[in-house]
């Protein structure tokens, strides 16, 4: 079965370690550590920086593990490299959005919930053919935020080159 560690170790690397930034036009709006406060409001990291003190890692694994990997149901998927991928496109592009996704490659119908259909699908397909499948249709994704919203262009160029990385 999976292991989040080893996926959540990837996705720091993605998301450029434990920092706060604010980026103009982000849609994501303030982050630490890649977690968005727009998409994470209720986290208790944010009390700590609002106070001018950094979270620790801990609290950090654990926002990622609960609102992340959890609802993916990952420690269920069979392929490390499966549940990493989709993992850390859950992390930049929403559960929701990333899960149907992937449930459009794996040939399932696609809901945004990873049921037992889901899980079967993710646990049968071919990885090497899933992980590019997969990363042509994110990088499709990513184009389509780009065509309808030009404020985003300035972010294409990283998401291509994360997705690039995920399918190595």
């Amino acid at each position: 079965m999976a292991e989040f560690n080893a996926a959540f170790d990837r996705t720091m690397l993605n998301e450029g370690g434990y920092k706060l930034t604010s980026v103009a036009n982000d849609k994501g709006r303030q982050t630490y550590a890649g977690l968005s406060r727009r998409a994470n409001p209720d986290w208790n990291g944010w009390l700590g920086i609002d106070a001018g003190k950094s979270p620790t890692v801990d609290q950090v694994r654990a926002i990622y593990r609960a609102n992340y990997w959890t609802p993916l149901k990952a420690d269920q998927i069979t392929n490390q490299s499966i549940a990493s991928s989709l993992y850390d496109f859950a992390v930049n592009a929403g559960v929701n959005t990333a899960v149907k996704l992937a449930q459009i490659v794996a040939n399932v119908v696609p809901d945004g919930v990873v049921g037992p259909k889901t899980l079967a699908a993710f646990n049968n397909i071919e990885p090497n053919l899933f992980r590019l499948a997969f990363s042509m249709a994110k990088i499709a994704r990513y184009e389509a935020i780009v065509s309808k919203d030009r404020s985003q262009d300035k972010f294409l160029l990283g998401w291509v080159r994360r997705v690039l990385k995920d399918a190595e």
